[in-house]
């Protein structure tokens, strides 16, 4: 198989279908599997289910009733649903009904899916504080630029004296703001616009933009860890499910959102095809290191030779998850005095630029 066919068989699905959130994923499956524990039957469960699910489910629920009435697999219902599903979540239940283990995938994706969310939360606390400081920043600004200066330049007009080159400089910049406000406006809404479709319908673009990310200083490092953890907690979960070693790299490279995640997945699943082993293929997949660290290396190498590769996938997807934690922390400690810093030479340099005129009023006048 050449390796253009092989990137076809790892397409992500279509993205014009609005997807369930990872909480909705987890919840229907932690429910799901509850019921089925409970000794219910598939179908009558989902109808049970239905009956106290969020008004937003009903459609996915009933489409799953009708189609599992009509003798489909349970897997093929969930991929032709109307929310596309995380494909681990099918590709794990569609093992478990070849083992008849569906609760246990169940809990298993429950387990895995609680995690994941956990880890995009902490992502998320560590920027609410930097992002609430910048716009705070651009708001104040604003509000300066359309009230607090316009009374200083009628001020100022009184002089009739020349300005300093800062004022007249901060003068000149608010009043094409004001002026031209509507106008930039809609040009960076074009751009941004301009920029969702470009990034919807230029894989290029994407796998460009995720490989640049990696290089920024700090930022690009908590990434890395935050993919790599997604990527051995997910292949970890799918061996543990007894999916083979193929099967589940395909499986993790079209659940990831990363796009070298992506292509290192098939690198790695075209050169264990070829008949490579596991540690050597990730080393030819990634010879620099820029994704893989050599500790994670060297520990699927053992696991892969001792038959305990799903244990230790997922023992070091946790050791990740506590270094992101950390470094995410350390990070926020770090930035928050810089974004200070930053807020205060912004709004105490505008206040300056603004009184420097009255502090030289006697030679002004």
């Amino acid at each position: 198989m050449s390796f253009t066919l092989l990137r076809r068989c790892f397409l992500i699905p279509d993205c014009l279908r609005k997807p369930f959130s990872l909480r909705d994923q987890c919840h229907f499956a932690s429910q799901l599997a509850t019921l089925l524990n409970a000794g219910l039957p598939l179908l009558h469960a989902l109808i049970l289910l239905r009956q106290s699910a969020p008004a937003h489910w009903h459609p996915f629920l009933l489409q799953l009733e009708t189609q599992l009435r009509q003798g489909n697999a349970f897997s093929a219902c969930l991929r032709q649903a109307l929310h596309p599903l995380d494909h681990s979540f099918i590709g794990l239940v569609e093992v478990s009904e070849r083992s008849g283990q569906l609760s246990q995938a169940l809990d298993s994706i429950a387990t895995k899916l609680t995690t994941q969310m956990e880890l995009r939360q902490q992502i998320q606390q560590a920027l609410a504080y930097p992002c609430i400081t910048v716009a705070s920043a651009l708001f104040l600004f604003l509000v300066m630029a359309f009230w607090v200066i316009p009374i200083f330049r009628d001020v100022f007009a009184q002089f009739q004296a020349e300005l300093p080159w800062a004022t007249q400089a901060l003068l000149y910049s608010t009043s094409v703001l004001r002026r031209y406000f509507l106008t930039i406006l809609l040009l960076l809404s074009a751009l941004i616009f301009l920029w969702i479709v470009a990034w919807h319908r230029l894989p290029r673009l994407q796998n460009y933009c995720d490989r640049m990310w990696l290089r920024i200083p700090l930022l690009g490092e908590l990434l890395r860890l935050s993919a790599l953890s997604f990527w051995c907690r997910t292949l970890g979960h799918l061996l543990s499910a007894e999916i083979p070693l193929l099967d589940a790299l395909r499986i993790t490279a079209r659940s990831s959102n990363h796009w070298l995640t992506h292509d290192l997945s098939a690198n790695i699943f075209t050169l264990l095809a070829q008949g490579w082993p596991l540690g050597e293929a990730i080393l030819r997949a990634d010879s620099h290191y820029r994704y893989f660290d050599r500790q994670t290396w060297q520990i699927i190498c053992i696991g892969s030779e001792s038959g305990a590769l799903p244990a230790m996938l997922l023992n070091r997807a946790s050791t990740l998850s506590q270094q992101l934690n950390q470094q995410l922390k350390l990070f926020s400690r770090n930035l928050e005095p810089v974004l200070i810093a930053l807020v205060g030479l912004l709004i105490g340099g505008l206040v300056l630029i603004l009184y420097l005129p009255i502090f030289n009023l006697g030679q002004i006048v």
